[in-house]
């Protein structure tokens, strides 16, 4: 049988991951475990049937996943949010969608958990800007009964095979947080395989987004990295020109809703980290086999409905459309 290795990953105050890891241990089969990775806990949980694996430092949550799947040996690896609580039988929906060859990575349907009918994240699109966002967020479930493949898988809950793992290098650690879920979702179609929704694993998710400098600092450098370094050569030459184009606005807008500093931090550490970067792009090159695949995948418009758009985004959107239509459509029909 397919073993399935469960790791979560905390940090700081964790007022919903007791509830987590049983939910997780009560979901278990024979020959799948469960671990627990301490990023700096302030105050652990019980650990009935689960393993710790201390960090020693908070080095962020891709980080905290690599710990978690080193110290296992599952044949499949499921990675849940510390403050998600899996419905029952969503382990062995993520584990039979995980084993299929086709697929690379599987995501499941997250809910609200105080509105448990009301979606979260249902596979998350991406633009080809890099933008990421929720899919379906405050959307009906039923309207996402269905299996599919998507841009992205939730980071909130995923699952993988090892050996997928290992061939893509899994999340990388230098994201520290945000977009890690999306950059491994694109480095996993570039290699050939299919990113796919199943809604048939469930998990509540006690969600809300807030703002704070540090976290659109990393959300703007690290959708940046993904398009500087993951996106293939010939996709690349293609997104340049709008994001040359879109940068300045991007900073107006920040401006506007008052995180510019984070804006400019993002562009300063790109410039001053060239090398680093150029280092990365020649690491993930190699496996980006199949760009006009991720092409048609990525979003003509940003459509996220988390937090409210500027007055102007209908006009970007339609200037972003037709720009993507134009350079994108022959790509894809070569």
């Amino acid at each position: 049988m397919t073993t399935l290795s469960v790791v979560v990953v905390g940090f700081g105050d964790e007022p919903d991951l007791p509830a987590c890891l049983a939910a997780i241990r009560a979901d278990l089969a024979p020959g799948d475990e469960v671990v627990l990775v301490d990023n700096g806990i302030t105050t652990p949980p019980p650990l009935d049937g689960t393993r710790l694996v201390t960090s020693g430092r908070n080095g962020g949550f891709a980080a905290g996943c690599h710990l978690g799947a080193d110290a296992t040996d599952g044949d499949v690896l499921v990675f849940v949010n510390s403050d998600a609580v899996v419905q029952p039988g969503s382990l062995e929906a993520l584990r039979t969608e995980a084993s299929r060859p086709e697929v690379g990575l599987v995501t499941g349907l997250v809910v609200m958990a105080d509105r448990p009918e009301v979606v979260n994240a249902a596979g998350n699109p991406v633009h080809f800007l890099g933008i990421s966002w929720a899919g379906g967020y405050g959307e009906d479930v039923d309207r996402h009964r269905q299996a599919r493949e998507v841009a992205s898988v939730s980071g909130a809950l995923f699952a993988v095979r090892r050996e997928v793992w290992d061939r893509l290098g899994g999340l990388d650690p230098a994201y520290f947080l945000y977009h890690e879920d999306a950059d491994l979702s694109i480095r996993c179609r570039l290699a050939g395989l299919k990113v796919s929704y199943h809604p048939g694993a469930v998990a509540t998710h006690a969600y809300s987004f807030a703002k704070n400098p540090q976290k659109m600092f990393l959300l703007e450098r690290n959708r940046l990295v993904t398009v500087l370094t993951t996106y293939p050569r010939p996709l690349l030459v293609r997104v340049l020109p709008a994001i040359l184009v879109t940068e300045p606005l991007l900073l107006v807008m920040a401006a506007m809703q008052g995180w510019a500093g984070s804006k400019l931090r993002s562009w300063a550490w790109l410039l001053s980290h060239a090398p680093r970067l150029a280092a990365r792009r020649r690491r993930v090159q190699p496996d980006a086999t199949q760009w006009r695949a991720l092409a048609a995948r990525l979003e003509p418009r940003i459509q996220q409905d988390v937090t409210a758009a500027p007055a102007a985004m209908s006009v970007l959107n339609a200037a972003l459309a037709a720009y993507w239509t134009a350079v994108a459509r022959p790509a894809r029909s070569a």
